[in-house]
């Protein structure tokens, strides 16, 4: 019974989580943020918070999700680069790429494991500290944010260099700074909004189950 029990809370929790990012991803304007030929995104919080609070596997599958619904974006509604997320969509020529799943879905996964490593480590690191859980909290949102603009900006100058400047009508010599000015601004405003979400709600949901034993 007590398996069971502990089965259904597990699916549960994921269902519940699974089911924010759907609605973040399927709102318009909220979980996907429109900036003209891209997007930015605040998806990434529930799977970085389902990531500290239930663990990296359950971390990894609502990075799965978050990967699925960017595939659903910018196949049903994509902009001139969604050739980068997806192999259904094609631009100016370009398309049908399966390393574009690699693109959608690795990045987002890690960022479901990334978090967990980087919250427990720092807990250990600052045993004796005040504040460590703050600190922990902080810096886990940053870098499971990081781990996502990183991974698919690197990931698109290597796969798709050529093809994203010149649907971004840039040359490519100046791709790596086009890519820099993302990570330095969506990047940040990623990260800072990932901190201060992660480290609220997390805060949140460790009294609920400190409270209830769990």
């Amino acid at each position: 019974m007590t398996n069971k029990k502990s089965t259904a809370v597990d699916l549960a929790q994921l269902a519940l989580f699974s089911a924010l990012i759907i609605l973040l991803a399927f709102i318009p304007g909220i979980g996907y943020i429109p900036l003209g030929v891209t997007r930015a995104t605040i998806i990434h919080v529930p799977v970085i918070i389902g990531s500290i609070i239930f663990g990296p596997k359950k971390g990894a599958i609502l990075g799965g999700v978050f990967g699925l619904t960017s595939l659903i974006n910018n196949t049903m509604a994509p902009t001139v680069t969604s050739f980068v997320f997806t192999p259904f969509y094609e631009s100016a020529g370009v398309g049908g790429n399966p390393l574009s799943l690699v693109i959608c879905f690795i990045p987002r996964i890690l960022i479901g494991v990334v978090p967990y490593f980087v919250f427990k480590g720092l807990m250990r690191l600052f045993n004796k500290i005040k504040g460590k859980e703050t600190v922990s909290l902080v810096v886990a949102g940053i870098c499971g944010a990081m781990t996502n603009t990183i991974l698919v900006m690197s990931m698109i100058y290597l796969f798709f260099g050529e093809s994203y400047a010149s649907a971004n009508g840039i040359s490519h010599d100046a791709l790596l700074g086009f890519i820099l000015g993302v990570v330095g601004v969506n990047g940040v405003l990623e990260a800072i909004t990932a901190a201060v979400l992660t480290c609220v709600i997390c805060k949140v949901l460790f009294k609920i189950k400190k409270s209830r034993g769990i």
